[in-house]
């Protein structure tokens, strides 16, 4: 049903995930990121208060590790949940409930947490997490693409996967990117790839409007001087 890769970038401090799925709208309840803190995934059949929850645990100072032990301790529900958290120390930490759907499996390794479910293998997460080490002179968004990329060329999940998603946390409450195609008949991936291709180039400009809009270039909409 879903696969995904949580990161974090050593240089430059961000954190992020990236994630697809069969499901429609996986980017608007499954990924989590918040700058100076880490990136989280909860996915499966999904409980998205839990992302949030692992971060703000994490916030205060526990570990990954702590985090996920002590939200899903005596949980109701939590055996049909899939987490995956990373902070901005490079720990992540990891949970798979009994109920989580037909082959699954999560691979940690430096600087980012792969997991999935309902997958055509358990390579997959080892996939992502190989084709991320591989490309740490990149952006954090594009190694996460990149490895969501290889996620798929691996086998990705059972069926098709029709949505995608990214969110890219760095120095700001808000997300630097946050990204999603919500359904496509195919190669949803590609298409988000695409969109990032798009937005890379004005990312640092929407940054600018909100830091300090005197400063920052012209809108290049009609009317704009």
């Amino acid at each position: 049903m879903t696969f995904s890769v949580a990161g974090f970038c050593e240089r430059t401090g961000m954190v992020g995930v990236s994630i697809t799925s069969s499901s429609i709208c996986v980017a608007s309840r499954c990924p989590w990121v918040r700058a100076g803190v880490g990136a989280a995934s909860t996915q499966n059949i999904t409980d998205p208060s839990l992302g949030n929850e692992m971060l703000d645990l994490i916030a205060k100072g526990s570990s990954p590790e702590q985090a996920v032990q002590m939200i899903t301790k005596g949980r109701k529900f939590i055996d049909y949940r899939q987490l995956a958290v990373i902070d901005i120390k490079g720990r992540s930490a990891s949970f798979t409930g009994s109920e989580t759907l037909g082959t699954n499996a999560v691979v940690r390794s430096d600087g980012c947490i792969a997991a999935g479910n309902l997958l055509i293998s358990t390579e997959v997460p080892q996939a992502m997490a190989d084709s991320f080490s591989k490309h740490s002179h990149l952006h954090l968004t594009e190694r996460l693409l990149l490895a969501l990329q290889a996620g798929l060329d691996a086998g990705g999940e059972e069926g098709p996967i029709h949505s995608a998603g990214i969110k890219v946390a760095h120095e700001h409450p808000w997300p630097l990117v946050d990204l999603r195609v919500d359904w496509a008949d195919e190669k949803p991936i590609d298409q988000l790839i695409e969109l990032w291709r798009d937005f890379e180039g004005q990312m640092m400009d929407y940054n600018t409007r909100a830091i300090d809009p005197r400063s920052a270039p012209s809108y290049g909409v009609s009317g704009d001087l």
